[in-house]
């Protein structure tokens, strides 16, 4: 029996880590034993502890409440407490074979460095992406991540190109390269386990989850809103620029803006925006700030939009998943397929370029081109995964 430890620690990865846990109970369950550590490094009931309710995923068997800090801080305390479990495992005659690891967070960091430093393969998912700015911690995270992993499994072809420009291949990495076990790095192209994700539970959200009834919302009637990157949240020109465009959007078009808001954002409002914006805020009827959505609501809210405004890489591809076209509120993104396609344009917090990109995206038929695999990514990981260890 394969015995793997997952990491999480972070909204996303907790969602991404259901299609895993999913698939092993349907499909590998005489293989494989998942064991799930959740770092801490999301810590509200609403952004962590309610996912594992609503998808069904194991209960952690391990939990580090490292909560917040610094990034030096919270990496050097998850990478030590990751570290612990995976020796202890070890001098108990139990050892893991791998530690599964999601996306770019200071959790992915901290437990692939743990894992590489004594030699237990790290398997990336969601590896090759690149924003190409290095002022982003999440950018860090994922190229140190990347070059520490025996397998690297990237959802779309841009991602795989991202890798093969940096010196890997399909086939390893500068053949050179070797890990403890005698393997080279393996790149696997595995379609994207969100959108599996999508497609299994978009039905249950309708079933179960009846928040657009609840705020009387109409299909297609209205704007999701999501913003909570320090880039945006910590920049008072920025924040204001955004909201303006939010604002001046609502009461143009008599439409509605719902905005889950991130604890960390809601606390900034007060501090970064001008007493007459946040006046405008809270008497404007059309703005509909909403707490934290779980992953059923959001599901519902992406899926019903008109138009998505983001600044978060996932919020960007499950608006692509439910064919809703989206601003994306940074310079750059990781998924330029996306862009590419022309179902998301980039405007940056930039006032001008927001209100402009809303026009174009709601004025035109928008394509969703197949981009992101066949739903079976989960099982494809797990496969490779297998077949390493076997090796």
């Amino acid at each position: 029996m394969i015995k793997l430890l997952t990491i999480i620690g972070a909204r996303p990865q907790i969602i991404k880590a259901a299609a895993i846990s999913r698939a092993i109970q349907a499909h590998f369950s005489d293989k494989i034993e998942e064991h799930i550590l959740h770092t801490g490094q999301h810590y509200d009931q609403n952004m962590s502890a309610v996912f594992f309710d609503e998808l069904g995923i194991p209960e952690p068997h391990y939990n580090l409440h490292v909560g917040s800090g610094t990034h030096a801080t919270q990496t050097a305390r998850i990478t030590e407490g990751v570290e612990q479990v995976l020796l202890t495992a070890r001098e108990q005659g139990t050892p893991f074979d791998g530690v599964i690891v999601y996306g770019d967070t200071n959790s992915t960091l901290a437990a692939s460095i743990a894992a590489a430093k004594i030699h237990v393969p790290v398997f990336h998912i969601e590896a090759g992406l690149r924003s190409f700015n290095m002022s982003m911690p999440e950018e860090v995270n994922r190229i140190v991540c990347d070059q520490l992993s025996s397998i690297l499994f990237t959802p779309t072809e841009t991602g795989l190109q991202n890798l093969q420009a940096e010196g890997f291949a399909e086939d390893g990495i500068k053949q050179r390269v070797r890990f403890a076990n005698g393997q080279g790095p393996r790149v696997i192209l595995s379609g994207d386990g969100m959108y599996d994700n999508s497609l299994y539970f978009s039905k249950i959200a309708d079933d179960k989850c009846n928040i657009i009834e609840r705020l009387g919302l109409t299909s297609r009637g209205f704007v999701l809103a999501t913003i909570h990157r320090p880039a945006n949240t910590d920049n008072p020109a920025n924040l204001q620029s955004i909201f303006t465009a939010l604002l001046d959007i609502a009461d143009r078009d008599q439409i509605d803006i719902v905005l889950p808001l991130h604890p960390r954002t809601r606390k900034m409002l007060d501090v970064q925006l001008t007493p007459e914006l946040m006046t405008r805020i809270e008497t404007n009827n059309h703005m509909r700030i909403i707490e934290p959505a779980s992953f059923f609501e959001i599901i519902r809210l992406e899926k019903n939009a008109r138009i998505v405004m983001t600044d978060s890489g996932g919020v960007q591809k499950e608006a692509f998943f439910f064919q809703t076209p989206c601003v994306i509120l940074r310079p750059e993104t990781e998924w330029i397929e996306i862009v590419e396609a022309g179902a998301g344009i980039i405007t940056d917090a930039d006032y001008a370029r927001i209100m402009d990109a809303y026009d174009v995206l709601a004025g035109k038929e928008v394509i969703f081109p197949p981009l992101f695999g066949d739903g079976h990514a989960s099982e494809k990981i797990l496969n490779e995964i297998v077949k390493y260890i076997a090796d």
